[in-house]
């Protein structure tokens, strides 16, 4: 687990918590920009935490 990963405001839990995934930012679709500046959504990674499954 990688615990020690901050939580950005996208998220939906911290990384690593068991029933999630890494997911593309639906905000800026993985590009990590909007309107030329970082995602605040995922910090600009392009990647956020969103859960998985039907649960």
């Amino acid at each position: 687990m990688t615990q020690s990963e901050p939580v950005k405001p996208g998220d939906d839990a911290p990384p690593g918590t068991p029933g999630t995934g890494e997911n593309l930012c639906p905000r800026c679709g993985g590009s990590g920009r909007v309107e030329a500046k970082s995602c605040p959504d995922c910090n600009g990674t392009g990647k956020v935490v969103t859960g998985i499954g039907g649960g």
